[in-house]
């Protein structure tokens, strides 16, 4: 059900040669890029006409328009089931304290006196925010996107998800009724490549956005990837995956649950497990079993993600080989069951959000953790991160210097014009003395 993979027999290799040695998926955007990029640029051209037209061949519904109207998000609400919306608020009040806590504040920095440098944090002025549909829904996604987005003082707000046969042309009715739950009123049925393109261009439904963040399909990745500079993305997200770092005091039921609650996202999901301890290792795998037999989404999605060449139980020499192995790893979601977890967790590098000890699963972290789950995938991790307040937020800074702080500065500022063999720059400041350079 789960391949092995034993590196307890030699010294880890470093850096690249270490990762190449580790389960991934293939994830091909580079190839989906001749898909979307007809798609984006009639989007481009015809606008919601083309929204509507890819819609209808995607998603089998044809549509009158890709506005979802108003009264349609609050019904959605009034007949959402009580213990759902009761979930979605505690949910949201959970994210608003965690990312409420992320703003940032306006600080000078005095570099010399009349001299200041004041770091300003403005919140972008538009976002579109992507919602998956498809296989799952996902209401979740919609807390995790606008709740950073609102907290960081975003205006304009608009949410994309698609269209749904069953339900008239219209997104889930549970994505619609947290979009109101969260006051959000614009929303689009748009998927796939064709609502990044909605959103970069803009039609005559939809204005344009700023920014586009959402996790999606690898069609959404690449319309994000041909796009990006027209607009600006969080990332090019991949299929899910968790690592688990364990060793023999983790409890083996608890480890082949974790892997299965992220295998049942897509047949490309990641489960990997890495651990110093053979015992461990065996126990997982007939522990995966029954729980398997036991679930849904078997064959379509959890057999294959595990069966896949993305998922691998990882035996290593000790959990200092394993922490250099999830580094190297660099997972979306990284579980510590090991003794002293805390310790072990403090001194990762790379991961996109790290799960501590037996009672931190990562389906705490995608629902009601408070914590964000969109995330960095495919070994991003190691440089990039999870959405936050930040994501929706530009620094500017606001250089102000008085005459004599300019005077005391401006030899040192025509030197390395000059160095750079760039002289009008120098000059620009002699200008202001006179075409004399000021004594320091």
């Amino acid at each position: 059900m789960i391949s092995r993979i034993d590196l307890r027999g030699t010294a880890l290799p470093e850096g690249g040669a270490l990762r190449d040695l580790l389960p991934r998926a293939e994830f091909d955007v580079e190839a989906a890029l001749e898909t979307v990029r007809p798609i984006c640029e009639d989007v481009r051209h015809r606008g919601s006409a083309a929204v509507i037209d890819w819609g209808e061949k995607f998603d089998g519904v044809r549509l009158d328009s890709v506005r979802v109207p108003a009264e349609a998000i609050g019904a959605a609400l009034e007949a959402l089931d009580p213990a759902v919306r009761a979930a979605l608020e505690e949910s949201v009040r959970r994210a608003r304290l965690v990312h409420r806590e992320q703003r940032r504040t306006t600080h000078t920095t005095q570099v010399v006196p009349g001299g200041t440098v004041t770091e300003k944090w403005v919140p972008v002025e538009r976002v579109g925010l992507y919602v998956p549909g498809g296989r799952s829904v996902y209401p979740s996604s919609v807390v995790m996107n606008v709740v950073p987005a609102q907290e960081a003082g975003v205006e304009g707000i608009a949410v994309a998800s698609p269209p749904q046969k069953e339900f008239g042309g219209l997104p889930h009715p549970t994505i619609l009724a947290a979009c109101a739950l969260l006051g959000v009123d614009e929303v689009y049925a748009a998927g796939g490549a064709q609502a990044v393109a909605m959103f970069a261009y803009g039609t005559e439904d939809c204005p344009a956005v700023n920014l586009v963040t959402g996790p999606g399909n690898i069609y959404v990745a690449a319309a994000k990837r041909l796009l990006k500079g027209r607009v600006g993305i969080d990332a090019e997200a991949g299929p899910t995956e968790i690592a688990i770092l364990a060793d023999a005091s983790a409890d083996p039921v608890h480890v082949a649950a974790d892997l299965i609650s992220q295998a049942e996202h897509d047949p490309m999901a990641a489960a990997v497990l890495v651990t110093d301890s053979e015992e461990l290792a065996a126990a997982t795998e007939a522990e995966l079993r029954p729980q398997v037999a036991a679930t849904r989404h078997v064959a379509d999605r959890i057999e294959p993600a595990l069966a896949g060449r993305q998922s691998a139980i990882v035996l290593v020499r000790d959990i200092e080989d394993g922490l250099r192995v999830v580094d190297a790893y660099a997972a979306e979601h990284l579980e510590i069951q090991t003794e002293n977890a805390a310790a072990v967790a403090d001194r990762v590098r790379n991961a996109g959000a790290v799960f501590v000890g037996p009672w931190s699963p990562v389906s705490l972290g995608d629902y009601c953790a408070g914590s964000n789950h969109v995330l960095p995938t495919g070994g991003c991790a190691c440089h990039s991160s999870g959405l936050s307040v930040q994501s929706f937020l530009r620094g500017i800074h606001i250089v102000d210097y008085t005459r004599d702080a300019l005077a005391e500065v401006t030899h040192h500022v025509v030197t390395l014009a000059e160095a750079e063999d760039l002289p009008a720059h120098g000059a620009a400041l002699k200008a202001r003395f006179g075409w004399k350079v000021p004594q320091a």
